[in-house]
């Protein structure tokens, strides 16, 4: 097993040896959520660590190509390796992943949009590296969940990223009768997203759900030129449904 030294200091030049070559590690790289300006969310720091790194494992490789491109168009992508990592990727696949780290080579984990490994499958490589004994360096960028908690107002210290909810009519309802029940008893913010074309539906049907003095957050495009962070009551909510449909939208609900 190969352990590897903490990383201390922001710059780039701590993690790089003698030679000037990137310490190897499992750098976690955020990636733009919009097409707003690269510099408002990624700082110079990450994007002197992507130039370092040469071995990537991404969630989607044509968005991952293209984020490396707005980072820094002198980039050679055909001279970068991808591996896909995504929901279908078999957990046995994992582990090999983690080689170029037993070569000495460090390693970028990018998402398809915000900050790898939270709500997204690059957390099944990161408890890899973590159980081998490599080193895992989470890098600062964007973050919907974490940014639209902040705009909205709700409880930020206790609160549940739920990811999709269940398509399934009953189970849908379950999911509803369970958030409504953690709002009140718990006062915990909840927070889930929707596929982006049912963005309208779903606030229609949160209007009908839930009673009207509810609080609804809606968050759409963050940090891209469109950005609107609102919160309001659901009952106001059903008489101003925003037409969002399409756009990459995050939703928070509390009392």
């Amino acid at each position: 097993m190969q352990q590897r030294s903490e990383i201390s200091g922001d710059d780039v030049q701590t993690r790089t040896d003698v030679s000037g070559e990137l310490r190897p590690a499992l750098y976690l790289i955020p990636s733009a959520m919009s097409d707003g300006p690269l510099g408002a969310v990624i700082p110079p720091a990450n994007l002197d660590i992507i130039r370092h790194i040469k071995h990537f494992v991404v969630e989607n490789v044509r968005t991952t190509r293209r984020f490396l491109k707005r980072c820094d168009p002198s980039i050679d992508i055909n001279a970068l390796s991808f591996t896909v990592l995504d929901e279908h990727t078999p957990a046995a696949d994992v582990s090999a992943m983690t080689e170029p780290l037993a070569a000495g080579e460090p390693i970028g984990v990018i998402s398809e949009a915000g900050c790898p490994a939270v709500a997204d499958p690059g957390a099944d490589l990161v408890a890899v590296a973590q159980k081998k004994g490599y080193e895992v360096v989470p890098l600062v960028g964007p973050s919907s969940i974490l940014l639209s908690l902040m705009a909205s107002g709700f409880n930020g210290q206790s609160f549940a990223f739920l990811g999709y909810l269940p398509y399934d009519d009953r189970a849908r309802a379950a999911r509803f009768r369970e958030m409504e029940r953690r709002i009140n008893t718990e006062r915990q913010t909840q927070i889930f997203i929707e596929t982006p074309y049912r963005n309208t539906r779903l606030i229609a049907e949160l209007t009908r759900h839930f009673g009207g003095k509810m609080l609804l957050c809606v968050a759409t495009d963050i940090t891209g030129p469109r950005q609107s962070i609102v919160t309001r009551p659901l009952e106001w909510w059903k008489s101003h449904l925003p037409r969002i449909d399409k756009i990459p939208s995050i939703f928070l609900l509390f009392n």
